[in-house]
């Protein structure tokens, strides 16, 4: 049975399809009826249900915003509903780690409490991503639940000291300035930079920020208030021989985050984001070059699950599908 995804970014139909071979659903999982799902699968066959609803709404961050998005908030309401709808043997499901955090516990409870009440075996766990060979520090909540017996993930596969690096994932890329995109690689393009942002990251250290190394003269208005000391990673750059941070979909933007170049003057490109968040180097974003739009590539990586991280996720179920009975 082909794998079907369901999303509402059309934009990853493509990326979606020549990838891996799926059938990409166009569609608001909370308007998709029972029968339209349960046609994904065949007859008898073993059902696996893979979801991640948007992280966007759960951070502690988006909750300094007054309005928030409740069909985004109700997403993990309607992947319970899909779950009883179809009976899968098996459900993924992957999220940030601020799901279980007191303000959005009762969400997740509610989801528990569902897998629990249908006879599912639990189990979820805040995963270090770098323990996975994931070079970015990112952190996620990955739940597993089967009909079969108790499931859980493979063992790390790396140790601290031992991590993927930056310096490992991307130094081998061929330098390039700000604005520019080398001529055989159209993911390697790093943004354009204003005069004065180029003399920020000038004045910016490898590890280093805004916070640690910029002179009176170039600081934002906004960073000299005591409010913008809690700003201390934006307009930073990365380290060497350390993990990333967490890839974002505004992850080529200098003053996002820390996602300056560990050396050179510029924020990092589309495929260094694209390699740190460990997608394969012949992977495809867009089918021909007028489809090519780099907003669009960089909200696909930065909304993506490590394709790394979906791969132990596979393992621990291939694992343990075998233990009971079942070659795959």
């Amino acid at each position: 049975m082909q794998e079907s995804i369901v999303d509402t970014d059309s934009t990853c139909r493509h990326a979606f399809e020549a990838n891996s071979e799926s059938k990409f659903i166009s569609k608001d999982v909370n308007d998709i009826s029972k029968e339209e799902i349960n046609s994904f699968f065949s007859e008898n066959s073993l059902k696996i249900l893979v979801g991640c609803a948007p992280c966007q709404p759960f951070p502690s961050y988006s909750f300094k915003h007054k309005e928030k998005d409740e069909k985004k908030l109700n997403l993990l309401y309607a992947f319970s509903r899909i779950v009883k709808d179809t009976e899968p043997t098996i459900i993924a499901m992957e999220n940030v780690p601020q799901l279980i955090n007191p303000r959005n516990l009762r969400i997740f409870n509610d989801f528990l409490k569902s897998l629990y009440e249908m006879n599912y075996n639990v189990n979820y766990e805040i995963v270090h991503c770098p323990d996975y060979g994931v070079p970015q520090t990112r952190k996620r909540l990955v739940l597993l639940a089967s009909k079969l017996g108790k499931i859980t993930l493979i063992p790390k596969t790396h140790k601290p000291g031992e991590y993927e690096t930056v310096r490992k994932t991307i130094e081998q890329l061929p330098p390039i300035k700000a604005g520019e995109q080398h001529p055989d690689d159209p993911l390697h393009r790093a943004r354009a930079l204003s005069a004065i942002n180029i003399q920020r990251i000038r004045h910016t250290t490898e590890g280093g920020s805004w916070k640690d190394d910029w002179p009176d003269e170039l600081l934002l208005e906004c960073y000299k208030k005591k409010s913008g000391k809690t700003y201390s990673s934006v307009y930073g750059r990365m380290k060497w021989d350390a993990p990333s941070p967490t890839m974002t979909t505004h992850c080529t933007g200098l003053g996002n985050g820390r996602f300056g170049h560990p050396s050179q003057d510029r924020a990092i490109s589309l495929r260094e984001a694209a390699l740190l968040q460990t997608f394969p180097i012949d992977y495809e974003f867009f089918e021909t070059e007028k489809d090519y739009n780099p907003s669009i590539v960089c909200r696909q990586i930065g909304n993506a699950v490590p394709p790394k991280l979906g791969e132990v996720i596979g393992k621990s179920i291939k694992k343990h599908l075998n233990g009971h009975g079942y070659d795959y």
